[in-house]
């Protein structure tokens, strides 16, 4: 099953408002819309530059999994092996089905690492603004002070 999800985090719905931490990811997803067929997952504010990203994915292993980072998005694709089962299945209630699940990442956003542990996929998510892009503080130059408007960049006619 083929999942897209995409939200501004400050219009996350059902969730508590945190217009600083979740405004960070300026959209790091646009709706928020239960998987009925893929993994089940949470999105942890860490703090204001870091994400995380946990994904339920029971019985799956690394080589079940790939995960591929394009510019502005995050693709996890899930096919897992064949469970082995010691004995007769009298009851399946552990989902193992292909999946695919997109999270469009806003600008500057990369993801830091991927691991799994017990059943879950941790991926980390990191905004690194360059510092052309960082905002900066803009010295006011007092009256005594020459701006360069005044004289300083003109040329004597």
């Amino acid at each position: 099953m083929r999942m897209e999800t995409t939200m501004p985090m400050s219009r996350f719905g059902g969730f508590p408002r945190l217009d600083n931490a979740f405004s960070l990811m300026d959209r790091v997803m646009d709706q928020a819309v239960p998987s009925a067929g893929g993994p089940a997952y949470n999105i942890v504010s860490v703090d204001d530059d870091h994400y995380r990203i946990i994904l339920a994915v029971p019985g799956f292993k690394e080589a079940d999994l790939e995960i591929v980072s394009e510019p502005n998005r995050l693709t996890v694709n899930g096919k897992p092996q064949q469970m082995e089962d010691q004995g007769e299945v009298v009851w399946r209630g552990i989902r193992q089905e292909p999946f695919t699940h997109t999270w469009r990442l806003a600008d500057f956003v990369r993801v830091d690492t991927a691991r799994l542990d017990d059943g879950l996929l941790t991926l980390e998510l990191v905004r690194e603004i360059p510092e052309e892009m960082k905002p900066k503080k803009i010295q006011i130059a007092g009256s005594g002070q020459k701006s360069i408007s005044q004289g300083e960049g003109k040329a004597a006619h």
